[in-house]
């Protein structure tokens, strides 16, 4: 089969599946949605959450997170794990936005990945979820899942981007990576995948070798 109709059988299973696939990170405003992306780095979006209900309560605009001391940011990200590392980004894409923005997030990926720590998945999460503008967004369940699946033989997130966005229509880029998430954090685990229950079964390289 080739890659891209086998896409497009996958897409149609996802969206029969996962019809309602969506972001999880809560937010409001765009400068929101790229700290909460910073902080679910090797952490679980409903533990973001909660540290963010208080943290966007605190932090309401960029230049509010230049007011404090790097070790209170720190403190207030702590349980998000690699708080120093965390903490570090935000204020630098904070302080960008403050001088080279006037305090805006920009709306480019190419303006976005010139942010302090911010890079193409964190950018496309924000481009798609708070301006609308389609984005492959590569986390490990979306590189795990796009391989297994064959759609990708890259291990490289970029390259696997740039396979789907070949692969998939525009306007389904941004669905199809949630779906993936939501698929693999319920059923292609990273270990000790539950392939007798997943729906994709039968298109998946992965699945096809294991019954060998």
């Amino acid at each position: 089969m080739k890659k891209k109709t086998l896409a497009n059988k996958i897409l149609a299973t996802l969206k029969k599946h996962y019809p309602d696939a969506y972001c999880t990170l809560n937010y409001k405003t765009p400068f929101d949605l790229l700290a909460a992306t910073i902080l679910s780095a090797q952490c679980t979006d409903a533990r973001v959450n909660v540290v963010t209900q208080n943290l966007f309560a605190k932090y309401k605009k960029p230049s509010d997170y230049l007011a404090v001391s790097r070790e209170e940011l720190e403190d207030d990200i702590r349980s998000t794990g690699f708080f120093r590392n965390k903490a570090k980004s935000i204020q630098g894409a904070a302080k960008a936005v403050v001088e080279h923005h006037k305090g805006k997030l920009p709306d480019t990926l190419e303006e976005m990945i010139k942010l302090p720590g911010v890079g193409r998945k964190t950018a496309n999460v924000v481009l798609a979820e708070a301006y609308g503008i389609p984005g492959v967004t590569v986390d490990t369940h979306v590189g795990r899942i796009s391989r297994r699946l064959g759609l990708t033989e890259n291990e490289n997130p970029v390259k696997v981007e740039f396979d789907l966005m070949e692969l998939l229509p525009k306007k389904d880029w941004t669905y199809f990576c949630h779906a993936l998430i939501t698929h693999g954090r319920g059923i292609c685990r990273s270990r000790n995948p539950l392939c007798a229950d997943c729906p994709m079964k039968k298109l998946c390289a992965y699945y096809a070798q294991t019954q060998q």
